[in-house]
């Protein structure tokens, strides 16, 4: 992923009103961000941890998501459906987010299993290990896993955009 600015940051959501992506908080350390390694940037709310946000780059333009963490209910390992991770208890979340546009605003959302830390491009790339889970011993190689984290990525984001 490219580096991006806050004002980027903000203005790529499309989930939510302006206002909501000004008062929005984003990480303080972008310079600090390992963009090379990462496939989205991805940070929760400092202080409301239910709320989280996803950024990623979609055909050169910076695409970015509000989303909403269900309460943590999981016992039992569970499976990111973008790194496919798996991490023990809460260490993988729903998260929803509300459609973009005319079809959000009636309340729909769309929802999907992650990496309760956003932290799924540092797992596939073996730059972060989970605690007490794993990752799966695959055939394909880190840089086919990195493609298809980005499918995931990019086919979540593209089930927000429709109406």
């Amino acid at each position: 992923m490219m580096p991006a600015t806050e004002p980027e940051l903000r203005a790529s959501f499309v989930n939510c009103s302006k206002g909501e992506a000004k008062r929005l908080s984003v990480p303080r350390d972008l310079a600090q961000q390992p963009w090379a390694d990462l496939d989205f940037l991805g940070w929760l709310e400092p202080g409301a941890p239910e709320r989280a946000y996803l950024v990623a780059d979609r055909a050169g333009e910076l695409l970015g998501v509000a989303l909403r963490s269900a309460a943590a209910q999981a016992h039992r390992p569970t499976m990111c459906t973008f790194c496919l991770t798996t991490h023990p208890g809460s260490g993988v979340a729903l998260l929803t987010a509300r459609k973009a546009g005319a079809s959000g605003r009636e309340g729909n959302s769309v929802g999907t299993y992650l990496c309760s830390d956003l932290a799924c491009s540092l797992y596939v790339r073996g730059l972060k290990a989970p605690p007490r889970g794993g990752r799966l011993k695959e055939s394909l190689s880190v840089e086919d896993q990195i493609e298809r984290t980005r499918s995931n990525v990019l086919s979540f984001l593209e089930r927000v955009l429709e109406s």
